[in-house]
């Protein structure tokens, strides 16, 4: 490996450029993942790895060798200097080692569902890194078929959201469209269609989940949109005696999909 030990070495601008720049992991179909577990996980995913960077003070030989057996292709290896790697890390606590890998499709024509009866998570212009990363890590707990961003406001790549989900973007099957698209998309696929809202709702408890289900969900600030509301086989709503009318989506999210998961008989 040789050692990089300046941050002008074109290599780490393009690092930081690729961390920084959603316009630019599109162009060159390549994201930044950090950290030991979300280089298994991205692995283990499907992913293919073309580069690895390594701060040797950090991270140990025997770990470095766990993640290069892993790897089915033979990436570009790279040494930085732990000043260096400190600068660009992305994490306060940093485990020593960054990746960049190749990134997959993400339309709506290229999701195949194992499942008859698939259960998926619609997020409707989630704006919060941090909220997409939590939808995908209660995503994941429940072992939904596919998550669904419509009109989103940033790449499934943006490290925010592969730091927030804990690498769950690389255990979903994640795909995005248009609000339009994806409600045509479940159509054809004769999903029925359940919209976290107020308007004309009737409780979640309600409904029944256990057929093709699709579960939808809005932004915090203004919920979902009138093109959703008025194209769901169903709106649902979650009970509440507080003050307010509103909780954090992730959390909504997480209530809906457990209960469509209890009625399928979801055993932990």
């Amino acid at each position: 490996m040789s050692l990089i030990t300046s941050l002008q070495n074109p290599k780490i601008k393009f690092l930081q450029q690729l961390k920084e720049k959603s316009r630019l992991r599109k162009k060159e179909q390549q994201f930044i993942i950090e950290g030991k577990r979300e280089i298994e996980l991205a692995v283990k995913g499907g992913y293919r790895i073309s580069q690895l960077y390594i701060c040797t003070s950090i991270i140990s030989e025997g770990e470095i060798n766990h993640i290069l057996e892993i790897i089915d292709s033979s990436p570009l290896l790279y040494e930085i200097a732990t000043n260096i790697y400190q600068k660009i890390a992305y994490r306060t606590t940093t485990e020593g080692i960054m990746a960049i890998a190749i990134s997959k499709k993400v339309t709506l024509k290229d999701l195949k569902f194992d499942s008859s009866k698939p259960l998926i998570l619609v997020a409707e212009a989630p704006e919060k890194p941090g909220n997409i990363g939590a939808l995908l890590r209660t995503a994941d707990a429940a072992q939904l078929d596919a998550v669904l961003i419509a009109n989103p406001k940033t790449d499934i790549y943006n490290p925010n959201i592969i730091r927030s989900s804990v690498g769950c973007v690389f255990t979903n099957k994640v795909a995005s469209g248009t609000t339009s698209e994806i409600i045509d998309f479940l159509r054809i696929k004769k999903i029925s269609i359940y919209g976290a809202a107020l308007q004309t709702s009737v409780n979640y408890y309600t409904q029944d989940y256990t057929k093709p289900t699709a579960i939808v969900v809005g932004t915090e600030n203004t919920g979902l949109t009138d093109e959703w509301l008025n194209n769901t086989t169903q709106n649902i709503k979650i009970p509440m005696s507080g003050v307010i009318d509103s909780m954090n989506v992730s959390v909504a999210a997480g209530i809906l999909i457990f209960e469509a998961k209890r009625q399928r008989n979801f055993i932990v």
